[in-house]
């Protein structure tokens, strides 16, 4: 059913599209991070078509809406060729990859309690996994076991090794780990996973819809998915190098009764019986739709096609990365991901701090994502970077892009690094004590402590929240402790959505 749109629908509209224009860019290739642009707008009318389609249909319950499970049947389908699953791997679509790492955890959490296990179980993984499995723990009651990794974002995988037990109910390794874009030494792992019994989860949330056909000097990369036999599951972000829109992601298990554990269901109650494969109940069709749609358009000759021109850009701005006097890329980055630090293998004067860089590149039009340094459970520290994610639409502003990153480059060589004792120093007596007080006491914070201490930081008042220049700020990150920080910035983002 169509209609036309009434004067005040349209003036609706009008407010929403005056609002969009301060979003940054999602396409173009001016943001390298949050954002997935294939550089193919066939896609984008493709999905939202899809989408409409789709609009009114809950995807909670496939026996009444079919479609649902076809559409879902298809993708995990794709997706377990896509990664040399059998016919017993099996699995859902979720709504993104925390979602899907959610899942993974709590399927493993019950399935460690189903064998008859008690206490609080632990997941070993190395510091460089995604949060997500923080958040997992968290919400699902286990203690995440962080294992230390070298300068260049690599685990020993006799270190995660070391860690395993009877308490162990998963072990997680990543293709790639977002940081550093470390692929881990996942064979090793998850054989020696498989010979103690304890399940591995590979979380490729961000690299599923890409390693597939990426190389390194034109080889394939070594076994890392369900081609490795102690894999037991898999997440895979549709929404990102799968290019659907948000949030769309698919987890895979190595067998029926381990995706069943992933399952809620329930009669107990005076309503209809409840059967979730995920956390949501209802849901949107609406994003299943748009990835299946794009996924059927693309193909596997599609990806690959994506997936070269990502490998490109890669490497045409690692490239010129190395050619930047002062900065260096972490590590052997495998996938279209690249984190860069100060080299500090030259003079102090030619080095270039990673997130003055990344302000003054933003200067010109272009969003790097700043990472503050991490003190590591072994007492080592990993330094501050900028990560760049590049998409195929990159090698289209290449040179446009690496001639920023250059001359950003040389227009903060030599400026020293912002200390966070500095940015404390300029603040007022009582501002300074106040933050020592807090920092003692995190969770004791009030909300409007919590403001005034953002507030006398210069953040999260007026139209523009956080200040043009972020190097400061990640130096504050960095330096003050966690649970402070922490605190702060719930009460900023929570303050943002305030009536």
């Amino acid at each position: 059913m169509t209609s036309a749109l009434t004067p005040r629908s349209v003036k609706i509209l009008e407010t929403l599209r005056q609002r969009r224009e301060a979003d940054a860019p999602t396409h173009g290739g001016h943001v390298l991070s949050y954002v997935y642009d294939s550089g193919l707008a066939e896609l984008d009318e493709l999905a939202a078509e899809a989408i409409r389609i789709m609009q009114s249909v809950n995807g909670l319950d496939p026996t009444t809406f079919p479609s649902v499970a076809f559409m879902e049947r298809d993708l995990v389908r794709f997706a377990r060729d896509m990664l040399h699953g059998d016919s017993d791997v099996v699995g859902s679509v979720t709504s993104g990859g925390t979602e899907s790492c959610l899942l993974a955890v709590k399927t493993a959490r019950d399935l460690w309690r189903a064998a008859g296990r008690v206490g609080i179980p632990r997941i070993v993984a190395p510091i460089t996994v995604h949060a997500a499995f923080a958040k997992a723990a968290h919400y699902f009651g286990l203690e995440l076991d962080l294992v230390s990794v070298d300068g260049n974002g690599r685990v020993d995988p006799q270190a995660l090794v070391s860690r395993f037990g009877a308490d162990v109910a998963l072990v997680v390794v990543s293709a790639p780990a977002y940081p550093h874009a470390t692929l881990d030494p996942i064979a090793t792992v998850a054989a020696a996973a498989q010979s103690a019994g304890i399940p591995c989860h590979v979380d490729a949330c961000i690299g599923g819809w890409v390693l597939p056909w990426w190389t390194i000097d034109g080889t394939a990369l070594p076994a890392w998915d369900f081609a490795v036999p102690g894999v037991t599951s898999i997440s895979a972000d549709l929404h990102k190098f799968g290019y659907a829109p948000k949030g769309a992601s698919v987890l895979l298990h190595r067998s029926r009764d381990r995706h069943r554990a992933q399952y809620f269901a329930t009669k107990r109650w005076p309503g209809y019986p409840v059967v979730n494969p995920t956390l949501l109940g209802s849901k949107s069709a609406g994003a299943l739709a748009a990835a299946w749609a794009i996924v059927q358009r693309l193909g596997h000759d599609g990806f690959a096609g994506l997936a070269a021109s990502c490998q490109r850009a890669t490497d045409a701005v690692a490239s010129a990365i190395a050619d930047i006097d002062g900065l260096r890329v972490v590590g052997s980055p495998v996938g279209p991901l690249l984190a860069v630090t100060t080299d500090e293998s030259v003079p102090e004067e030619r080095r270039v701090d990673p997130h003055l860089w990344a302000d003054r590149v933003r200067v010109d039009g272009w969003l790097l994502q700043q990472q503050p340094g991490i003190s590591q459970p072994d007492g080592t520290h990993l330094p501050a970077t900028t990560h760049l994610t590049i998409t195929p639409v990159t090698e289209s502003v290449l040179a446009e892009l690496t001639a920023a990153l250059t001359a950003a480059a040389d227009a903060v060589r030599g400026a020293p690094r912002i200390p966070a004792e500095a940015v404390l120093a300029q603040l007022p007596e009582d501002i300074r004590v106040a933050l020592g007080s807090l920092a003692a006491s995190p969770g004791a914070i009030g909300s409007d402590e919590a403001f005034a201490a953002l507030t006398a930081l210069g953040i999260g008042s007026g139209e523009a929240p956080l200040p043009e220049s972020m190097a400061p700020l990640l130096a504050l990150i960095e330096a003050l402790p966690a649970p402070l920080v922490e605190r702060l910035l719930t009460e900023l983002l929570a303050r943002l959505i305030e009536p």
